[in-house]
C-alpha cells in the first residue's frame, strides 16, 4: 500500500491481470500451491509473467516445484489462449525480503529484524524497527533495543523483513 501518492501516480494495471490471476490461482490450488503475487512486466521484450506462489502445507518451494508448477500453468496458458504474444514465464517462490502476512510468516520470523508501519492515536503515519516478537488476534510485539512495544493489530498497516542496520 502507497499511502499519502494520489492514484494517477501508480499505472493502471494490465487489463487481462484479472483473468491471468484468475488461472493461476486456479492451477496453483489444483497443485497445492497458493498464489503470491502475479505481474505482467509488458515494458521487457518479451513480456515477463512473473508468478510467485508458496506450499498451502507451509513446506519450502523447491527448484522442482517451480518447474513442475510452470509446465501445468503454461498448458492452462495455451488452452485459454490469454497471451497472443510471446512471453517468458517465470516462476517462484516469494523469498524473504516480502511483506510478513500470513500467521506463518510471523511464526517462521520469529526475532528476525523488521519495519513495521502503523496510525498512531492521531492517525498518523509511522515506522518502527526492532525484532518481531509476536502477532496475536490484538497486538502486534516488536523489541526495540530491549524494550517491547506493542501495537494494536488493526493499526499495523505492513510488517516487511529487513536487514539489520539498513
Amino acid at each position: 500500500m502507497h499511502v499519502g501518492l494520489a492514484r494517477s501516480q501508480f499505472p493502471l494495471p494490465h487489463p487481462l491481470l484479472t483473468e491471468l490471476e484468475t488461472l493461476a490461482s486456479s492451477v496453483a490450488t489444483d497443485q497445492g500451491f497458493e498464489l503470491c503475487v502475479i505481474q505482467l512486466l509488458t515494458h521487457m521484450a518479451p513480456m515477463t509473467l512473473e508468478v510467485h506462489i508458496r506450499r498451502r502445507n507451509g513446506a519450502d518451494v523447491s527448484l522442482d516445484d517451480c518447474a513442475g508448477f510452470s509446465g501445468r500453468l503454461e498448458d492452462a496458458l495455451e488452452e485459454a489462449q490469454l497471451l497472443a504474444e510471446a512471453y517468458v514465464l517465470e516462476i517462484s517462490s516469494p523469498g524473504i525480503g516480502e511483506t510478513l502476512s500470513s500467521d506463518r510468516d510471523f511464526q517462521t520470523f520469529r526475532g528476525f529484524p523488521v519495519e513495521v508501519v502503523y496510525r498512531n492515536r492521531d492517525n498518523a503515519e509511522q515506522r518502527l524497527e526492532g525484532l518481531l516478537l509476536e502477532r496475536d488476534d490484538d497486538t502486534l510485539q516488536i523489541n526495540i533495543r530491549g524494550r517491547i512495544k506493542r501495537l494494536p493489530r488493526d493499526h499495523v498497516l505492513s510488517v516487511r523483513l529487513t536487514t539489520p542496520g539498513s
